[in-house]
């Protein structure tokens, strides 16, 4: 079971167990252990709610936070939310009198690669432990220096859970990334393979007509003279075979016509490759079954726009639908996408929207990118399928 779990999967439940198994010796310590009425009613009874509260409230915002962990770019709603966990450690240690807080912080290092850089992560890491320095003096024994000692104790503890933490979101990066280049090789090999079949039917067509064409005109004209020629019975053989051999010059010339009328490359059967198994992005497709294109050219750089669409939607946009619409009509091929991800007030187009915007152009086709904040991303995409002189 655990083999068809994803690096961010296993991290995930593996952080929410943890959680919980330190749960138990809270529980014990609030129900079973705790001081008796009298201290209840000192004032113990105020703390332990909210060890309890920060202890529950840690598990949600570590469930938040690990949702399409790897899938979307690093927010600031992100940053926000790893506050919140480490605000949440260091209250269930402060009230608890414990190191619980320590151990919920090994769990956040397992995810701050994953939403900080790792410098940042590091000094984060080191802060948030150094805030617990104040929590271990106070307990019974603990000096200054012993409280310090604990700190990098755990300190140490942590280090090692984050490096498993950036180890894992490596692995995942790999596999998105190998998972993206096998869709887009499947892709192109589709788009190769109906390449290739209408280079051999031109190829075989050309053959027809210029060998067997050649031949069987020969064949007819030498079949008009000698019916010319002869007389009688034989002259009556000899039409007839003029006749099929116009007959056979022209089943040929049909045939060379309807094997260059079919060169046609399938673009959908390619887009719907490229669009399998993309993590934490719902692609919903909308194209015509089939969707014929005559020119090879026009078919790849269609494919290269939709993979930059799908692209940009998972790496820069951060939306969880993307809308894909390819269309075709008398004026050419035309592509409509949409997402829900974050939008941008200024666009700043990358290499990405650079590069399609130049395989257009080089065909006489054109993008138009409309975007605003929280409104996500939205282009069209025309491309006439006739070459501009």
């Amino acid at each position: 079971m655990l083999n068809r779990l994803s690096h961010t999967q296993l991290l995930r439940y593996a952080g929410l167990f943890t959680w919980v198994v330190l749960g138990i010796p809270l529980l014990v310590f609030t129900w079973y252990l705790g001081p008796d009425e009298a201290d209840l009613a000192a004032g113990q009874a105020p703390r332990v709610a909210v060890a309890v509260a920060a202890y529950l409230a840690f598990g949600l915002i570590y469930w938040k936070v690990t949702h399409s962990l790897g899938f979307r770019q690093q927010r600031l709603g992100d940053l926000l939310l790893l506050a919140a966990l480490t605000f949440s450690a260091i209250l269930v240690s402060a009230e608890t009198g414990t190191g619980m807080g320590a151990v919920l912080m090994m769990i956040i290092a397992g995810v701050i690669p994953w939403l900080v850089n790792i410098k940042v992560g590091v000094v984060w890491l080191m802060l948030q432990h150094a805030a617990l320095i104040p929590v271990f003096s106070r307990m019974e024994g603990y000096t200054p220096g012993l409280a310090v000692m604990q700190a990098l104790t755990y300190v140490g503890y942590s280090s090692f859970a984050m490096v498993i933490g950036l180890i894992a979101m490596q692995q995942a990066q790999a596999r998105e990334e190998q998972r993206r280049l096998n869709a887009e090789l499947r892709a192109t090999r589709a788009l190769l393979a109906e390449s290739s079949r209408i280079s051999e039917r031109v190829r075989i067509s050309r053959e027809l007509h210029d060998l067997l064409g050649h031949h069987l005109t020969a064949l007819s004209l030498n079949l008009e003279v000698a019916g010319h020629l002869t007389e009688g019975k034989a002259q009556e053989h000899v039409r007839q075979s003029h006749t099929l051999a116009k007959l056979l010059l022209t089943d040929v010339r049909e045939a060379v016509s309807e094997m260059r009328q079919d060169g046609a490359v399938d673009l959908s059967g390619a887009i719907r490759t490229l669009a399998e198994g993309v993590p934490a992005l719902d692609i919903r497709l909308d194209l015509p079954e089939p969707l014929l294109v005559e020119d090879p050219e026009c078919a790849h750089v269609m494919l290269r726009c939709a993979q930059e669409i799908i692209t940009n939607a998972v790496r820069h946009a951060g939306a969880s639908t993307l809308w894909l619409s390819l269309s075709r009509d008398a004026r050419g091929l035309r592509i409509q996408a949409r997402d829900d991800g974050a939008g941008a007030d200024e666009l700043a187009p990358g290499n990405g929207l650079r590069g399609m915007r130049e395989r257009l152009a080089a065909c006489g086709g054109q993008v138009d990118i409309i975007t605003g904040r929280g409104k996500g991303f939205a282009l069209d995409i025309r491309l006439p399928l006739e070459k501009p002189a």
